[in-house]
């Protein structure tokens, strides 16, 4: 799991870490150093803590005049005995809210494992979005969707079908975002 990084290719457009707005602002990572770990797997170290045990993020992009925000996703999404989705609501989502983050690209090819627990959060997040705001789960794993469909959660979000979109990374943030943004006003309308 050392290996597996966050998405560095579109660190010439934004970096968390030099956002003010961002939840991770002022942060120095190390190269070198592995500190984190998913159960006894050291993680790579430019993953960001957000007080789970088992799932760690990267906020990729953000862009506070098209109010959208793509994060990157590692682990086991445990809501059952870690709460997750919690710690991702309030020490994320809600700073980014603040600024005006009303639209979500989350991409999670790099959770392993989903287990639920209720709705709340995810209800909450929801409707803290303006008319206009969404959320897109990306290149998640097919037993993944499956467990946030068996719980009822993908209610909350757009997923599947053309948002599993392999090739992302080849892509300039905001064409990325154009491209998601196509296909989630397509499924609202």
């Amino acid at each position: 799991m050392h290996e597996l990084e966050p998405h560095w290719g579109w660190r010439q457009f934004y970096t968390a870490e030099n956002d003010e707005y961002s939840p991770f602002y002022g942060k120095e990572y190390s190269e070198f150093e592995f500190s984190d770990h998913i159960y006894d797997h050291y993680i790579h170290p430019q993953w960001d803590y957000i007080g789970s045990e088992t799932l760690f993020v990267k906020l990729i992009y953000a862009d506070y005049d098209e109010h959208f925000a793509v994060l990157e996703m590692l682990g086991e999404w445990n809501d059952c005995l870690h709460n997750d989705i919690m710690h991702f609501k309030r020490n994320v989502v809600d700073r980014l809210l603040k600024f005006g983050i009303e639209r979500y690209i989350i991409i999670g090819e790099n959770v392993l494992n989903f287990h639920a627990s209720d709705d709340s959060y995810y209800e909450e997040w929801f409707d803290d979005l303006e008319e206009t705001g969404w959320l897109a789960f990306v290149n998640f794993a097919p037993h993944v969707m499956r467990e946030f469909s068996d719980f009822d959660i993908d209610q909350y979000f757009i997923s599947g079908g053309d948002l599993q979109f392999d090739h992302w990374r080849t892509l300039e943030p905001p064409v990325f975002y154009h491209k998601i943004h196509g296909l989630v006003q397509k499924r609202l309308i």
